[in-house]
């Protein structure tokens, strides 16, 4: 297929590309940032350019992960999230329906699914933690999340309107930076990031996966949305225990990661307030992490029998 790919220049468009080439796609990566991925310079928000982009090269599919991040708060203003995230997505979808495109991945985020509310139970002790599964209804707490909830029912409304077939992908973390988690200030990037794998994060490299599927199965879906993040071993009844003891819990599961943990010189959190519950991908996306907490402990182990 002939793909545009979107945010061709970030992270996750640059473990992506990569791969469709070697599926046999052709990629056509844009971004406001220039790349060996990238083939056309400019922004989603920019509408004759993502007409001319869509239209010219005769694109087939269309995998949209570019976007105005959290981050980006700090230095941008609402305007411009509203610009990029939701007047490119919509600027997208109004390319695909013109030009006859035959599937659509929007990458989302687990992020939208904080609420305000949520956010203040973690910071006041909240009882339990947050189960997250694509049933509930999201209210977010800043711009970032509400333009990118806003890009998913434009996804939806194109889909119900014009046939479109369209996955969203609510991914977890994946991203490289240091974490921001304010009871890993103590921890190092490694081990905070091992943690997350149990309820919060994935690989970039399966990020990347789970776009590969989502574009193969779009057709067949229709439209859906999917949490996307490595498996976590944890039930819901786990929630009050992992507010009040996580590694008594993780322990529970993995009666060796104590040790394990202590002869690296890493700490579990003390306290885990949510998990994202991906069973959803996995049972209707056939979808699967390829990397888990279990991979972390496997090659803790392998260190500790090499040592």
């Amino acid at each position: 297929m002939r793909i545009l790919l979107t945010g061709s220049s970030g992270w996750l468009g640059s473990a992506l590309a990569p791969r469709l080439r070697a599926l046999g796609h052709e990629v056509i990566g844009l971004d406001p940032a220039p790349s060996v991925e990238t083939q056309v310079i400019g922004s989603i928000a920019d509408r004759d350019l993502i007409m001319r982009a869509v239209g010219d090269n005769r694109i087939e599919a269309i995998i949209h992960s570019g976007a105005l991040h959290k981050p980006n708060i700090e230095s941008r203003t609402n305007s411009d999230f509203v610009a990029t995230n939701v007047q490119g997505t919509l600027n997208l979808l109004d390319a695909a329906v013109a030009s006859g495109v035959q599937r659509f991945v929007f990458t989302s985020t687990t992020s939208l699914m904080i609420s305000q509310a949520i956010r203040d139970g973690f910071k006041g002790g909240a009882r339990k933690a947050a189960w997250l599964t694509e049933a509930m209804s999201p209210e977010p707490r800043n711009i970032y999340g509400v333009t990118k909830l806003s890009a998913e029912h434009l996804c939806r409304l194109y889909h119900l309107r014009h046939g479109l077939p369209v996955v969203v992908l609510r991914t977890a973390r994946f991203f490289p930076e240091a974490d921001d988690m304010a009871h890993a200030i103590e921890q190092s990037d490694a081990n905070t990031k091992a943690n997350e794998l149990l309820f919060r994060r994935l690989t970039v490299e399966d990020a990347a996966e789970a776009h590969v599927l989502a574009l193969e199965k779009a057709p067949q879906l229709g439209f859906d949305v999917f949490i996307v993040c490595a498996p976590t071993p944890f039930q819901p009844g786990d929630c009050d225990a992992l507010i009040g003891d996580a590694p008594s819990v993780v322990g529970r599961y993995f009666p060796d990661f104590p040790a394990l943990y202590a002869k690296k010189g890493w700490t579990m959190f003390s306290s885990i307030d949510r998990v994202y519950d991906a069973s959803r991908a996995r049972d209707r996306l056939g979808f699967v992490c390829k990397t888990s907490f279990i991979d972390v402990l496997a090659q803790l182990r392998a260190e500790e029998g090499a040592s």
